[in-house]
């Protein structure tokens, strides 16, 4: 599919804003005691500030599920979709789904919940903290064709956080690989969740697949946000718009509207 990131979110250069689950059922930071009702009282509280700020899309993810796993069980995507599902009539902007690090259960999610599109690693080989990455792009593309999630984006994280890249094969050659084999996105990250990236990555990657989106996934903060979209198509952002800065913390509304106010200033 072609990815309009105007048609799609309304602007050039659309700021998505991560909304963290807490800890999820069967993980060791879910709250047992608090169940369902504190998975919705979270999320919402943190969809209602974004959206307040005038962030442009969302992007729903089990960020506190950590340790992370390459392959989580059915109710992660059951529990997620769950709480989606009972905000969805909240939701006023575009939205992804992420599920660490599952591509095929965040595409799952993405149909249930008619997600945008999903963010996750699709192609290429990293030896990480968790293991070895090697998804199967050409899978999950049947895959999202058989559930009939065909019109989800496909956004491709090929500089992975925890991970480095298995081979020679530099930014540029993975990003011209990734578009031809049909990611709508390329992401470029730093080392983790809040870390900024290396602009001669995000440079690579753009000059290497100049009609491809190319979206800045990590360490996004209000005082870069200009320089990161003379290059940029797009950002994620997450860590810099919560209390004290701090990746679990709830999101922050002074510094929302902060980005977003410096976001609006950088567009052209």
């Amino acid at each position: 599919m072609t990815l309009s990131l105007k048609d799609t979110f309304g602007t050039v250069k659309p700021v998505i804003a991560m909304v963290h689950f807490p800890g999820l059922p069967g993980r060791p930071w879910h709250d047992r005691a608090a169940g369902r009702a504190r998975l919705v009282d979270v999320v919402g509280r943190d969809l209602a500030v974004l959206q307040d700020a005038g962030v442009d899309g969302l992007l729903f993810c089990n960020e506190a599920d950590v340790p992370y796993q390459l392959a989580v069980g059915p109710e992660i995507p059951a529990a997620m979709a769950a709480v989606i599902g009972e905000l969805l009539a909240e939701v006023r902007v575009p939205f992804g789904v992420n599920i660490l690090w599952d591509a095929r259960a965040s595409l799952a999610l993405a149909r249930a919940t008619a997600a945008t599109f999903i963010r996750e690693v699709l192609t290429g080989v990293y030896e990480s903290d968790l293991g070895m990455i090697a998804p199967d792009i050409g899978d999950l593309a049947a895959y999202r064709d058989a559930i009939g999630a065909s019109d989800v984006a496909l956004f491709d994280n090929i500089a992975p956080e925890f991970a480095s890249a298995i081979g020679s094969r530099g930014i540029a050659e993975r990003a011209k690989g990734a578009a031809f084999l049909g990611a709508d996105a390329i992401l470029i990250s730093g080392p983790a969740a809040g870390v900024p990236f290396a602009m001669s990555d995000l440079v690579a990657a753009k000059e290497a697949v100049p009609d491809t989106t190319v979206v800045a996934n990590t360490g996004v903060r209000a005082d870069s946000i200009a320089e990161i979209f003379a290059v940029a198509d797009a950002v994620i952002v997450g860590t810099s718009l919560k209390v004290d800065g701090s990746t679990f913390n709830a999101v922050d509304p002074a510094r929302a509207q902060r980005l977003m106010d410096a976001a609006r200033s950088a567009r052209p």
